[in-house]
């Protein structure tokens, strides 16, 4: 990459160097003196000290660790948590749009964020709660490098400890020093210990401490257990449990997708604690912790437990003190509570790759666009006071050792988690692979599927497993093994039962109030109406059969026009007149083509309904009720395809509306339909035709990961052994 250069560097003093060179007057002394002080200078950079008259920021790979300085440049990182991921993406670009390269954000633990930005590693990150992040300031090797910056979001970051309301009600539950009572707290029992399994913390966040405290504050460690590990599929489980009636307990904070799945005051309900109490370093804040107008909250004021947080901006001081116009733009931005709600909400429903977070970001700019020009203008105005500035580098850390770190996301049947457990195909086919390999490993997971792919990249894990797709756009930033799953999209029907006399009356109703039949009548009763008419106005005045006034006489007129058309003029009513008998004739062999039009149309309708009765691929779902997920791969294709499909929340309700009749078949993934159809839906449904829409799925490599040749052999091996297709069988069936 090009040195980046600006206005006001010290290039000049390199300048003035080598014009001294080029006078031949200097002595040989003075030449071999400047010589010196130029090898100095290159060789000062080395030893971490500031140099004049060089680019002091070379560019470097974000990947390996390294902070990437540059004049120009911008190093980011964000937060473990990926709810706070589309805030990093909006300074991201703003600081793009004000003329700065920015390297990241690369994804950090809270700890790791605060030490590397006080080292002058990275820095930046949007991702500040305070007061609950205060601690990390005052360690001994940040305090005084640091400086929380402008306020995104103002005191408008709530923590606590939230029970269904359906159970709040039944047992009266109102704080939670409530689960005290052995009987309470047993309706929170998941694995029959006598306790209330509360869903906490994870560890490393800062709020453990916080809950880890108000259990023997509260005097509830015999009664309640903090559950802790993977946030994400804990809370997916808990959602499923409360989906099924079951109650539920845990901790949440706002902005957060929990929130917005299980509404407070509607299905869940914010607890009060017993009274203020925080850890000794927080203490000072316990007069904070109740606040009022907390919707869901069982009292106003609300006694949350936890003070109310800002989410800001944390930086480097100096290299605040060095970038005005970057301090400025982080003081003015604002980024309103609801619209990270909002935005959390479409990464749940599905929005939730990378990509995805990256347009949401966009869009919110876009939106924002005269307050966001402002800001920028703003700061613009002070980047003639900005300095350039040295910052150290330190020697990237060194290869991971020890357990290997898994990361997986649920997506059955591929990984399903239950009890605690992680099972499904893709889980045991990396159970046998890791046992080929003598690998020992721990498997956690996370929400998303950019998390994952996120966490593979920047090395917090080892290996990626799932679902994962093989795209060329994945493969320019990580590894994957062989394709160990070829998939796409299929169609899944209903069996099919009944007895035949009700599939005959199902197919008579079918061609009755089809669209083409009914356009065929259409036609041939305004023929009739025509002929009646024409017959009435020339028999009505000398033939008595044909009544003068309107309404009996056009009656008696379509009465003769149908009669004569369908029985070749045997009837009761004739006409009379000259014109009136030579129209006859011509209605007569007119009804030939007329009859023969209407039966045609009868015919075509049955024999398409016939042909078309099958459902074999997509080119067979064009006239049929088609229902899909919303927001899937199936949904883009349905609609590229023009054909209209019944979009549902989720893939359980689409099974239901299959089984019910409602709809004739199902698109979604392959794999997924053929574990429901082997498994739970065995004898209700069938999965049909060749799977479309292919793609591969594969393992998920940090790049150049020296795991992949490996795991690609362990792969190969249980292909050959034909334990492959075991595992294969017994998840999909044969």
């Amino acid at each position: 990459m090009a040195e980046v250069r600006r206005p006001g560097s010290n290039g000049r003093a390199w300048w003035s160097a080598r014009s001294l060179r080029r006078r031949s007057a200097l002595s040989s002394t003075v030449k071999r003196f400047l010589m010196g002080i130029g090898i100095c200078l290159i060789l000062m950079p080395a030893l971490g000290r500031p140099v004049a008259g060089k680019d002091p920021f070379p560019q470097i790979d974000p990947s390996d660790g390294k902070r990437p300085v540059g004049a120009g440049t911008v190093s980011m990182a964000r937060a473990t948590w990926d709810t706070g991921w589309f805030q990093a993406e909006i300074f991201k670009t703003l600081l793009e749009n004000l003329g700065y390269e920015v390297h990241g954000p690369q994804t950090m633990d809270n700890e790791e964020f605060y030490l590397s930005a006080a080292r002058g590693e990275i820095d930046l990150w949007a991702n500040g709660w305070f007061p609950s992040h205060k601690p990390f300031l005052g360690d001994d090797r940040v305090q005084g490098k640091l400086e929380a910056v402008g306020f995104e979001v103002i005191a408008g970051a709530l923590q606590g400890y939230l029970v269904d309301k359906k159970t709040a009600d039944a047992l009266g539950i109102t704080s939670l020093g409530d689960l005290k009572n052995p009987r309470i707290a047993k309706a929170f029992d998941r694995d029959g210990n006598g306790k209330a399994d509360l869903i906490g913390c994870n560890v490393g966040w800062g709020c453990e401490r916080v809950v880890e405290h108000h259990l023997d504050a509260y005097d509830l460690r015999a009664t309640v257990e903090h559950i802790q590990g993977n946030y994400s599929p804990l809370m997916d489980d808990t959602v499923a449990r409360f989906k099924q009636g079951g109650s539920i307990l845990f901790y949440s904070w706002t902005p957060n997708w929990t929130v917005g799945t299980l509404v407070p005051g509607k299905d869940v309900v914010w607890l009060q604690v017993p009274f203020a109490s925080l850890p000794k370093e927080k203490e000072d804040l316990k007069d904070l912790t109740v606040i009022k107008g907390v919707p869901g909250c069982v009292a106003d004021p609300c006694a949350m437990g936890f003070p109310p947080n800002d989410i800001r901006v944390v930086a480097n001081k100096l290299f605040l003190a060095h970038y005005p116009d970057i301090r400025r733009l982080l003081e003015l931005v604002e980024i309103p509570l609801e619209d990270i709600s909002r935005q959390n909400a479409k990464m749940l429903d599905g929005e939730d790759a990378i990509e995805d977070i990256l347009r949401h970001a966009e869009e919110w700019i876009e939106r924002h666009r005269n307050k966001v020009g402002l800001w920028l203008e703003e700061a613009k105005a002070l980047q003639a006071a900005k300095e350039r500035f040295i910052f150290p580098e330190d020697d990237p850390s060194g290869p991971k050792a020890g357990i290997l770190r898994v990361v997986t996301q649920r997506s059955e049947p591929f990984v399903i988690y239950q009890d605690n457990t992680y099972a499904g195909f893709s889980m045991e086919l990396w159970e046998k692979i890791a046992r080929e390999l003598g690998l020992e490993y721990e498997v956690y997971g996370v929400n998303t599927i950019a998390k994952l792919l996120d966490d593979v990249k920047r090395g917090a894990a080892d290996v990626g497993i799932s679902g994962i797709g093989i795209t060329s756009k994945r493969e320019q930033a990580l590894d994957f093994s062989h394709a160990y799953f070829e998939s796409g999209l299929q169609i899944m029907v209903s069996e099919g039962s009944g007895s035949l006399l009700g599939k005959v009356v199902r197919q008579v109703f079918t061609v009755i109030f089809s669209r083409e039949l009914l356009s065929g009548v259409a036609v041939f009763f305004v023929v009739l109406l025509i002929a009646a008419h024409i017959i009435w106005v020339l028999e009505r005045r000398h033939n008595p059969q044909f009544p003068k006034r309107y309404v009996q006489g056009i009656w008696q007129s379509i009465w003769w026009a149908v009669v004569t058309v369908t029985t070749v003029g045997y009837g009761d009513k004739t006409p009379k007149g000259t014109i009136g008998r030579m129209f006859g004739l011509v209605w007569i062999l007119a009804g030939f083509f007329v009859f023969a039009y209407f039966t045609a149309s009868v015919t075509s309708t049955v024999t398409v309904r016939e042909l078309h009765g099958i459902i074999d691929g997509p080119e067979d779902l064009f006239g049929k009720r088609v229902a899909t997920v919303e927001r899937s791969t199936a949904a883009e294709y349905l609609a590229q395809q023009g054909l209209s499909a019944l979009e549902l929340e989720n893939v359980d309700l689409v099974y239901r509306v299959l089984e019910s009749g409602k709809v004739d078949a199902v698109v979604y993934d392959a794999p997924v339909l053929q574990h429901y159809a082997s498994k739970k839906g065995r004898g209700k449904v069938q999965v049909v035709g060749l799977i479309f829409k292919e793609k591969s799925y594969g393992i998920a490599l940090p790049y150049q990961s020296d795991l992949r040749d490996r795991i690609n052999i362990a792969l190969l091996r249980l292909m050959e052994s034909g334990e492959y297709d075991q595992i294969m069988k017994k998840w999909f069936g044969s």
